[in-house]
């Protein structure tokens, strides 16, 4: 097969590959993978061949899923940040339950891994790609009953990202950039009462290290707990740098850090925003291949 007939799909395709895997090594090699498989066994090119590739980058996805969680992982596992504001994002549907953006925010990606990988792909295929029950099901290899049934176990197993759901307008952009100014204000400065009051009641913050820097291995949960650890370490670590930079759709804060045995050298920080403009989850990506 002529490797230009398989280009156009390649954006289209890392962006399901992403969403599936939340790593983006990993969306490039489902896409290198199945552009092998289409130059090494051609598809019957009287169809269409944007959805044999999706079936395949699903396929694989839901492989490499099942791969990563066999092999388990040292304390929380984070997405990795990327930035996709220059996107020209296609697969959505009009009628797609999940927008685009929505679809790539990092509370989204946080969420589906508590879907199984079926159930992760159900739901994509459906809520985001926007397809019907009976096309979901010939893309997966499933019965369209079977496409229901995974499909309404997926959206119940995401019933607390969808009580917090916000939409993700210029306006939410900017208050959750607000909110990470005024925590680290406050973090900076000392001010644990501040920094206290920037969270909900019931917020949690999660830090992924994966074993290879130090980071709490168990969410915390609560804004006194979540100071506690995050004021300690404002405490004892040296910024090198500081800027905002986009991730996921919205401001994030990402950070260097003086080398310290075992410590991590940078952080990337992002947020989910409570209605009132708190942060209900606080999210710290400090494994040095996700930054």
């Amino acid at each position: 097969m002529d490797q230009r007939l398989l280009e156009p799909h390649r954006r289209d395709l890392w962006a399901i590959g992403y969403r599936m895997c939340g790593v983006a090594a990993d969306a490039d090699e489902v896409v290198q993978e199945a552009f092998l498989r289409a130059v090494e066994r051609p598809p019957d090119l009287s169809r269409p061949l944007g959805p044999w590739l999706r079936a395949v980058v699903l396929n694989l996805s839901r492989d490499r899923l099942r791969r990563r969680r066999r092999a388990g992982y040292i304390g929380p596992w984070l997405p990795q940040p990327v930035d996709v504001d220059d996107w020209v994002d296609t697969l959505p549907g009009p009628e797609a339950r999940v927008s685009a953006r929505e679809s790539v925010s990092y509370g989204f990606l946080v969420a589906l891994e508590a879907l199984t990988p079926q159930q992760r792909a159900v739901l994509l295929v459906r809520d985001v790609l926007d397809y019907d029950g009976d096309e979901a099901a010939a893309l997966l290899g499933l019965s369209p009953a079977n496409v229901r049934v995974v499909l309404h176990r997926a959206r119940r197993r995401l019933a607390d990202w969808q009580a917090r759901r916000q939409p993700l307008d210029a306006a939410h952009d900017e208050r959750a950039r607000a909110a990470l100014t005024r925590l680290l204000t406050c973090l900076s400065t000392g001010d644990v009462e501040g920094a206290r009051a920037a969270f909900t009641e019931d917020a949690v913050a999660r830090s992924d290290g994966g074993g290879i820097v130090s980071a709490a291995r168990v969410p915390l949960v609560g804004p006194p707990r979540i100071v506690q650890v995050y004021a300690k370490l404002a405490a004892h670590a040296t910024l090198l740098s500081a800027s905002f930079v986009r991730r996921n759709g919205l401001w994030a804060f990402a950070g260097a850090l003086a080398p310290r045995a075992g410590d991590p050298d940078g952080f990337v920080q992002l947020v989910e925003l409570a209605p009132d403009g708190r942060i209900a989850r606080f999210y710290s990506v400090l494994t040095p291949t996700k930054r």
